[in-house]
């Protein structure tokens, strides 16, 4: 699903802003589908399972460079996504955060590109991340994330229905583990009320009305 989803936002994304952008060239997909073949190709075998690269650097011809300069942001994070998924697909394991980076390859004529794909390990060997309902993502390290409806939590959620610091998400031997603080309403993991809960990629964190899904990337 990681490639068709990534062609779904790409064909919402050329009806929109970057209409002009795609219309010839080089197209996002080729980048994408290079790239989940590098993930493929130097995935490995480690103790958790298959153990896929989560660092990914796209060299492009300097024209090409200019052409999505514009909206690399946007396609980067796509990119990301689209490897992400893949590794859901595919069952594979990270080691450290996904991160995909866009530069000019030297020699590289208009229509040429390179991709290149390493493993490069987190803290600890592992990564996580939240997706908010708003798209945003929250990366994971070894720090203590707090949620709550205090501005200065990691996640703020300004509803009554949340406590000031409603729940943290800390990291620990085995993973990352959610901890509800006593809230007066709980926390919920996939519906279910908890106190605790390692984390497992697709869990889906509920306070409140809000719900926060936490991805093992």
């Amino acid at each position: 699903m990681g490639l068709q989803g990534f062609e779904r936002r790409l064909e919402r994304l050329v009806e929109g802003t970057f209409a002009k952008a795609f219309r010839s060239g080089l197209q996002p997909v080729e980048i994408a589908r290079r790239m989940v073949r590098e993930l493929d190709a130097h995935r490995t075998i480690g103790v958790r399972g298959t153990v896929a690269p989560n660092h990914v650097k796209v060299l492009l011809a300097e024209e090409d460079y200019e052409h999505f300069e514009s909206f690399a942001d946007t396609l980067i994070r796509e990119l990301e996504d689209a490897a992400r998924e893949h590794a859901r697909d595919e069952k594979y394991h990270f080691l450290g955060p996904v991160r995909v980076e866009i530069a000019v390859g030297e020699r590289l004529r208009r229509g040429e590109f390179h991709v290149d794909a390493a493993i490069v390990e987190g803290v600890h060997g592992r990564a996580g991340s939240l997706v908010l309902s708003d798209g945003r993502r929250i990366a994971l390290d070894e720090g203590t994330v707090t949620i709550g409806r205090l501005s200065d939590c990691t996640v703020p959620l300004p509803d009554p229905q949340v406590s000031r610091r409603h729940a943290e998400i800390r990291p620990e031997a085995e993973g990352y583990v959610l901890h509800d603080l006593g809230s007066l309403n709980g926390t919920t993991v996939n519906g279910q009320p908890v106190s605790q809960r390692l984390l497992e990629d697709g869990d889906v964190i509920g306070a409140g009305a809000a719900t926060i899904r936490f991805e093992a990337s």
